[in-house]
């Protein structure tokens, strides 16, 4: 290997190699390979670098959407307003909920806590049957952020959050309830890749206003809450449990149906509920 004079130790070997490459044939094989690398090594470094930067942008942005669906499911409860002169953000209370026991767990950091990563994490998730995977999601964490309005120290309405399978993506979304644990206040879904037109139509307030005041559970203790297949007319008995299915979105519909019943029942939310009615949790 030759030296340069001028710079004893320092071989001229890789100017020589990118002189000789320059000088190829703009046609030639290598050439045409070894710029096609450069490119995609070159774009490779410049999405890995913009999805690192946009990162912290793109959270902050998913978090103050998620916090405007839990104020919008609020505000359009009635007496929210009646209660609170000014409602603001500060006046939600966040817990971390362990969903087997339905008891808080005080030394898990709500603010930190990411439900999405314990549920893919084996050491902080479980497994469901698939004879009870209702909502299609194979895991779920052992524990979920819930948020709780209260007035005097008494809890009012709690938020839970919930998600599942609808038709053509993974459907997330808040269901908030009243203090017995048993009427649902409001619902509102803030992510999605559902059909426009169709099962988009998931998030139309028309929609979305039915799930006011439906009932979870019957006298029994049965779950009845759930989307139709068809319109659910205001005479029948199925009215206090069941909203209007969407038409021409029959499997989105049956996707809000089962992840609804999911994260209500004993998989999902359900000890909490409990508890929540008891006043023990």
């Amino acid at each position: 290997m030759t030296q340069n004079p001028e710079s004893p130790g320092k071989t001229t070997e890789p100017r020589r190699w990118l002189t000789a490459f320059r000088d190829l044939p703009k046609n030639s094989t290598p050439k045409i390979f070894g710029v096609a690398l450069a490119v995609s090594l070159a774009g490779g470094i410049l999405v890995s670098a913009s999805a690192i930067l946009l990162k912290p942008l793109q959270t902050a942005n998913i978090e103050r959407e998620q916090q405007q669906n839990l104020m919008d499911i609020l505000e359009r409860s009635p007496g929210v307003q009646e209660l609170f002169t000014s409602l603001q953000a500060r006046d939600v209370e966040a817990q971390v909920v362990e969903l087997k026991s339905g008891r808080y767990i005080r030394t898990i950091n709500p603010s930190t806590f990411d439900q999405r990563v314990a549920a893919r994490d084996l050491r902080t998730s479980i497994a469901i049957p698939p004879e009870h995977d209702a909502a299609r999601i194979k895991r779920r964490a052992k524990h979920a952020v819930v948020y709780i309005l209260r007035q005097n120290g008494n809890v009012r309405f709690v938020i839970l959050p919930i998600h599942g399978k609808g038709y053509a993506s993974t459907i997330y979304g808040y269901i908030g309830l009243k203090a017995d644990g048993n009427t649902v206040i409001g619902m509102n879904f803030f992510e999605h890749s559902e059909t426009p037109g169709l099962g988009a139509r998931i998030t139309d307030t028309q929609w979305l206003e039915q799930w006011r005041g439906k009932k979870i559970r019957d006298a029994e203790g049965a779950l009845r809450i759930g989307v139709a297949r068809g319109v659910v007319a205001a005479d029948s008995p199925a009215f206090a449990y069941e909203v209007d299915g969407l038409s021409g979105a029959t499997s989105t519909s049956r996707g809000v149906h089962n992840l609804v019943r999911f994260w209500l029942g004993d998989y999902g939310f359900g000890p909490y509920l409990q508890n929540v009615q008891t006043h023990t949790p």
